[in-house]
């Protein structure tokens, strides 16, 4: 049953991180015309659709040590996002419903993303000390 819950746990993540992924496409594709805007834009689209790419890298790492290595990963990219969000938001490039969404769910995800790799350290941390 655990393993079930795990897998399914891992889908939902994975789903959330392709939508987001989705929803910062759609975000990119409002941003003004403009050097700021295109600037942002390309950046973002880099980070924003990146963590999605990364999480099925790291649901196939080879370790735990590659594991939590792709889980940072992902949220270094999460962070970024979540700070071009905050400047697009701040200037404003750009202004909305998507905005706000799109932070929302950046910030959501990092603290996700935060937790798994504690939690994973820990445990890494648990089996260590019972050897």
């Amino acid at each position: 049953m655990r393993n079930q819950h795990k897998k399914r746990h891992n889908y939902d993540l994975e789903e959330r991180l392709i939508d987001f992924a989705v929803l910062i496409i759609e975000l990119v594709g409002k941003l003004p015309n403009t050097y700021a805007g295109r600037h942002f834009g390309n950046q973002l689209l880099r980070s924003g659709t990146s963590p999605a790419l990364n999480y099925g890298e790291a649901q196939a790492a080879e370790s735990d040590a590659d594991f939590i290595h792709k889980m940072k990963v992902c949220l270094k990219e999460l962070r970024e996002s979540q700070i071009c969000l905050k400047i697009i938001k701040r200037k404003p490039l750009l202004t909305g419903e998507i905005v706000n969404k799109a932070l929302q769910e950046s910030s959501e995800l990092v603290a996700i993303f935060t937790s798994s790799v504690e939690t994973t350290k820990n445990r890494i941390n648990r089996e260590k000390m019972k050897k």
